[in-house]
C-alpha cells in the first residue's frame, strides 16, 4: 500500500501570483457620527493587481504621474532635467526625451511671462486708485 499524502499547500509566492494574476478589490466605507452628526466619512477603494493586469483594466495613472517622472522635486530654474534622449520605452510609456523638457522650459517660460504682465496690470491699477485719491484731495486743498 503506498503512502498517503497530503495535500500540497500552496506557498506565499504561489498565493502572491495568483493575486496579481487575477486582481483583489478592497472596498469600505468608514463614517463617525455624533449626536447625528457625520464628523467624518472615510471611503476606501484599493485594488492589488500587477502592472499588466491594470492596464488590462484601463488603469495607467502612473505614466502621468509627475512624482513617478524623473527629476521630480528638482526646483525650478535649477538646471536641465536629467537628459534621456532617443531612449526606448522602460515598459511604463514613458521615454523621456530632450523634446519633453524643451517643451515644458516653454511652457514655464510663457506662464512666466503671463504673471509679469498680470502683476504690471495690478500694480499700475492700484496706482490709479491711490492717484485718484490724492488727485481729488489735492485738487480740494488748493
Amino acid at each position: 500500500m503506498a503512502p498517503s499524502r497530503l495535500p500540497q499547500s500552496d506557498t506565499l509566492a504561489d498565493i502572491l501570483e495568483r493575486v496579481l494574476e487575477t486582481g483583489v478589490v478592497v472596498a469600505g466605507d468608514i463614517r463617525v457620527n455624533l449626536n447625528d452628526v457625520e464628523l467624518l466619512t472615510i471611503q476606501i477603494r484599493l485594488i492589488i493587481c500587477s502592472v499588466d493586469k491594470a492596464q488590462e483594466m484601463g488603469m495607467d495613472w502612473w505614466k502621468d504621474a509627475d512624482y513617478l517622472n524623473a527629476g521630480h522635486g528638482q526646483r525650478l530654474g535649477e538646471g536641465a532635467p536629467p537628459s534621456s534622449a532617443g531612449a526606448e520605452d522602460d515598459g511604463t510609456g514613458n521615454k523621456g526625451t530632450e523634446d519633453d523638457g524643451a517643451e515644458t522650459a516653454r511652457q514655464l517660460a510663457a506662464l512666466n511671462e503671463r504673471l509679469a504682465s498680470m502683476e504690471q496690470r495690478l500694480d499700475r491699477l492700484a496706482g490709479d486708485a491711490g492717484n485718484d485719491t490724492t488727485g481729488n484731495d489735492a485738487g480740494g486743498a488748493d
